[in-house]
Formats: structure tokens, C-alpha cells, sequence
């Protein structure tokens, strides 16, 4: 088996992994997760602390966390208070989901996609900021690199694991 091959079997068995540490969530109703995943986007796109938004709504962080991961749901005042920090139309938190009207389907949301889940860290902004300051030939040199390392744990795993 190649490395790309087996590297892309891990991607997708880490990725199974995930997606079985979200059966606690399963409790969240899928439009409650979905809007918070929203807030979570809307509010990395302009830039805003978790405090910053907390202050700008009147709750604390810790609140603003249990909204983004859907713990808490947001009241409709709450939905209007978040839009008018963000600056952003309220229907915002809810694109993407089915149009109730027309769609005659059970509501399944997807879980965020674990790579907006890493950019939303501080880790994973300071990366994204330092690769920005780069030219363009570093960076792709970069990402060269980081899938070289990648093989070379996916292999090293394979390895152990025979």
C-alpha cells in the first residue's frame, strides 16, 4: 500500500474518531448546532473575540461558547443582539439549512468541518496569520513539507502497526 493511500485511510478513520466524540451533541437539536456553528463563523469573519462578543451581548465568554457549540440555544432578542454586534442580516445563522416550506426531509446538519473547527483556534489562527506573511513560493514549500512530515507519520503508524 502506498503512503498517500494509507495516509488518506488515517485521515478517515481520525475523522470516524471525531465523529463519535459528537454523540454527546446528539442531545442538540440540529438547528441549535447549526446556528451556533454560525455564530462561530460569522464571528471569526469579523474578527471578534469570544469576550468581544460576550461584552457586545451582554453575557459572558463562557455563554457565547455554549451558544457556538450549540449547548445553550439562542433566543430570538439574543439572535437579534448577536446579528446587530456581527453587523450581519439575523438570516445569516441560518443559511445552509434546509427551507423548511419545501423541504419535507428529516434535519440532519452536518457537524463543522474539523478544518473550520482548527482555524477557529487560536493555534490554528496564528498559523493561518504567520503562512499569510509568507510569499506565495515559501508557503507552497510549506505545505510541501507538512505532507511530507504527514507520510512519514503515516508510515511510521503503518510500521508499528504490523
Amino acid at each position: 500500500m502506498n503512503h498517500h493511500k494509507a495516509a488518506a485511510q488515517i485521515r478517515s478513520s481520525r475523522r470516524a474518531q471525531a465523529a463519535q466524540s459528537t454523540i454527546a451533541r446528539e442531545s442538540v437539536h440540529p438547528v441549535d448546532l447549526h446556528v451556533g456553528q454560525q455564530i462561530r463563523i460569522r464571528r471569526m469573519q469579523s474578527n471578534v473575540s469570544l469576550g468581544d462578543l460576550g461584552a457586545g451581548i451582554g453575557v459572558s465568554l463562557q455563554q457565547v461558547q455554549k451558544y457556538e457549540s450549540g449547548k445553550n440555544r439562542v433566543s430570538a432578542s439574543m439572535l437579534y443582539e448577536l446579528a446587530n454586534c456581527l453587523r450581519i442580516p439575523v438570516s445569516k445563522f441560518f443559511e445552509g439549512l434546509p427551507d423548511p416550506e419545501t423541504s419535507r426531509e428529516p434535519l440532519h446538519v452536518m457537524e463543522i468541518d474539523d478544518r473550520i473547527a482548527y482555524i477557529s483556534t487560536a493555534e490554528g489562527r496564528r498559523l493561518i496569520e504567520d503562512i499569510l506573511l509568507l510569499p506565495p513560493r515559501v508557503r507552497s514549500r510549506v505545505v510541501a513539507l507538512v505532507s511530507s512530515i504527514i507520510d512519514d507519520e503515516m508510515k511510521e503508524q503503518t510500521d508499528v502497526a504490523r
